[in-house]
């Protein structure tokens, strides 16, 4: 007999190392995976006696519906015991771990959170900019750039008018929106960051500010899965680029005197 048993796993934000020890043990104990277009596949190495169902879901592109993937979740839990939902990120930010949750309980099965490393913290983290920093950003927003309506959040405009740090994910596809509200507010020359594949080894990032964002992007390719932060944090990452770029060409110089 299986005691069926769903495990909502947040998988962080790409780097295979940036998951936690109680995650690694609960894909070590699964009998089914089950996981998401963003999760490093790297990760099921550590479940190699599971059964393995990709899920995923990307703009576009749905491999299963959110009602199926519950379905999943509980035929497979009661036919072979404990199932992991394996999630990009922390499966509570914008990841609707807590439909997974409340759909299993309804059906019998006992449920379990793994807390995962967000992308809104981790991948501007990454690049070196950090969220809030003393004497400059006093708090920081986290909003999905999508909605369920497929619209912008209404959120953005409120947190445009405010001084905290933005970090906007899921928001590629409405970058010319998010960039006219900062402009109404008034924040035309705000620092902007854009990171896309954020902590793996194709992370590509851009920095401008409001007004120069969208050329920028176009220049550089950036596209999703990315996050946006926007905020005077973001000069934290641009500076250590700066610092970066002197050293190495005072090196140059060095280099060449000897």
């Amino acid at each position: 007999m299986h005691k069926p048993k769903l495990t909502v796993l947040g998988a962080g934000p790409g780097d295979i190392e940036l998951i936690t020890l109680k995650g690694i043990r609960n894909l070590e104990a699964a009998d089914v995976v089950l996981y998401d277009a963003l999760v490093n596949r790297e990760l099921l190495d550590f479940a190699p006696k599971a059964k393995h169902i990709f899920v995923g879901k990307r703009k576009g592109f749905h491999r299963y519906s959110q009602e199926e993937i519950n379905e999943l979740i509980v035929k497979n839990a009661y036919e072979f015991g404990h199932v992991v939902r394996l999630k990009g990120g922390d499966p509570f930010v914008f990841g609707r771990g807590a439909e997974e949750i409340e759909f299993a309980k309804h059906n019998g099965l006992e449920t379990n959170v793994v807390s995962g490393i967000t992308s809104a913290v981790a991948v501007p983290a990454s690049v070196g900019v950090p969220l809030t920093k003393r004497g400059i950003s006093e708090s920081f927003w986290v909003i999905t750039g999508t909605t369920s309506a497929r619209k912008l959040s209404q959120d953005v405009a409120l947190a445009a008018q405010s001084s905290a740090t933005v970090v906007i994910l899921m928001g590629m596809s409405k970058l010319s929106e998010i960039v006219s509200l900062f402009q109404i507010a008034g924040k035309q020359k705000m620092p902007v960051g854009i990171i896309q594949n954020g902590t793996t080894d194709n992370e590509k990032s851009v920095f401008g500010n409001v007004d120069s964002i969208l050329e920028k992007v176009k220049e550089k390719n950036i596209a999703a899965p990315a996050i946006i932060v926007i905020g005077e944090v973001v000069n934290e990452a641009v500076a250590n680029i700066q610092t970066y770029q002197t050293t190495q060409k005072e090196l140059i110089s060095i280099r060449a005197a000897i």
